[in-house]
């Protein structure tokens, strides 16, 4: 991989993706399909409303989420991925099999400190 550090895109797409949350919506998103607000905010018990908001805004503003509402009482929003985010589908995979192959690295680090220091 040559790639010129002068123009570098990483820290671009990770101004997409960075968040604790918006992987987590994205490959909810992209197993599930469409979600209603409701429904991701279930899905997910630690983010507040507010936060949930922001994060698929964010997502919505870079093309990646498309929000669809429904002209009804009481009001129904759906969220789904966009065709352009379904790119991101090989990048999220990639990084979880890396997030947990580092895992399991950094718990055999611990482990073999551990027994060495015994």
């Amino acid at each position: 991989m040559e790639k010129n550090p002068d123009y570098c895109r990483v820290e671009d797409a990770l101004g997409i993706l960075v968040g604790k949350w918006k992987p987590i919506i994205l490959l909810i998103l992209l197993q599930e399909g469409t979600n209603r607000f409701s429904d991701l905010k279930r899905r997910m018990p630690g983010i507040t409303q507010k936060m949930l908001t922001k994060q698929l805004r964010e997502l919505e503003e870079e093309d990646i989420v498309q929000r669809v509402v429904y002209p009804q009482v009481p009001p129904k929003v759906e969220y789904s991925i966009t065709e352009y985010g379904r790119s991101l589908e090989p990048i999220l995979e990639a990084m979880h099999e890396w997030g947990t192959k580092h895992t399991l690295h950094k718990m055999k680090q611990i482990k073999t400190t551990t027994n060495n220091g015994a």
